[in-house]
Order: structure tokens, then C-alpha cells, then sequence
């Protein structure tokens, strides 16, 4: 069991989801902004039980919230990953905590293997991106670091504009 204050966090357990909630988080996950009589219509229900379904959703925490998904590519934006190995004495929640404090940080994945952690960070260009990752590296947690700029992306459920 995690211990207070050192960084971890207990894995939730999973909520129980039957075909139809699955499908609305599937429909939701491609446009937030569903109309409710969209989504009833899709999962063959009326508005109400399915306004009452992403209620539920919402309050076990499955939907953690909504988003606009942004192409960072024509908002002038890099894309980049850090793959960072830890000092023998660091705590992989210590580097989370530390990292949750640098803006351009989107996400921090602690991962089996060798890197211990994996962090996606969001820069303005490469000269930001040295920047971030120098600052990570002074931070005194880390042995090695090995960063990976993002060409192209894809994501299921996103449409590819060619």
C-alpha cells in the first residue's frame, strides 16, 4: 500500500461497464460534444438513461472530464518524449511530483524496464525543448536521459487529415 506523501497513488479499481457504457465512452472519446440525443440514438436508448449513464460515469470518476484536442502541429507546437532512467536512490513518485511542477510536462509514465520513466512534454520549438530537458536533468534524480521529437501522430478515434 502507498505510503502518504511519497508520490504514489493506489490503482483504482475498475468500475463495472456494461457493452453500452462502453460504446457511449467509445462515441464520447471520438466527440465530447455529443449531443445526448446522438448518443441515445447510436446506443439505441432514449436521452435520460443515457443522460444518467455519463452522470454515473462522471461521479465513479471513468469520465475524469472533457477536452479539446488541439493539433499541436498548427498551433506551431512540438511533441517530444524523455526517456529518463532514475538515480539507484530515486523513488519513482519523487520524479512525479518533481515533474508535475514543469509546465510543458503533459504526461509521466512510470514503465517496467529499462527506462524507468517515460515523460511527454509539449514545446514550443527545439531550443524549449533543450531547455525542459536540461532542467529535468538538473533536477539530480536522473542518470540518463534520451529524447524522441515527435514527427506525425495518430490516435484512434482521430480522423488523419492528409
Amino acid at each position: 500500500m502507498a505510503q502518504a506523501g511519497d508520490g504514489s497513488r493506489a490503482t483504482p479499481r475498475a468500475a463495472r461497464l456494461d457493452d453500452v457504457d462502453r460504446r457511449l465512452l467509445d462515441l464520447l472519446r471520438r466527440d465530447a460534444r455529443a449531443p445526448v440525443s446522438e448518443l441515445a440514438r447510436a446506443v439505441n436508448l432514449s436521452p435520460g438513461p443515457v443522460s444518467r449513464r455519463i452522470d454515473r460515469l462522471e461521479r465513479i470518476g471513468v469520465i475524469k472530464g472533457y477536452v479539446t484536442v488541439v493539433d499541436d502541429r498548427a498551433a506551431g507546437d512540438l511533441d517530444a518524449f524523455t526517456e529518463i532512467r532514475l538515480t539507484g536512490d530515486t523513488e519513482t513518485g519523487e520524479l512525479e511530483q518533481l515533474l508535475r511542477g514543469i509546465e510543458e510536462v503533459q504526461n509521466v509514465f512510470t514503465i517496467a524496464g529499462d527506462p524507468d520513466v517515460l515523460v511527454r512534454l509539449r514545446v514550443h520549438d527545439v531550443d524549449h525543448l533543450q531547455r525542459v530537458v536540461n532542467r529535468i536533468r538538473r533536477t539530480g534524480r536522473t542518470t540518463h536521459t534520451k529524447t524522441l521529437i515527435v514527427m506525425r501522430d495518430w490516435a484512434r478515434g482521430e480522423d488523419l487529415d492528409d
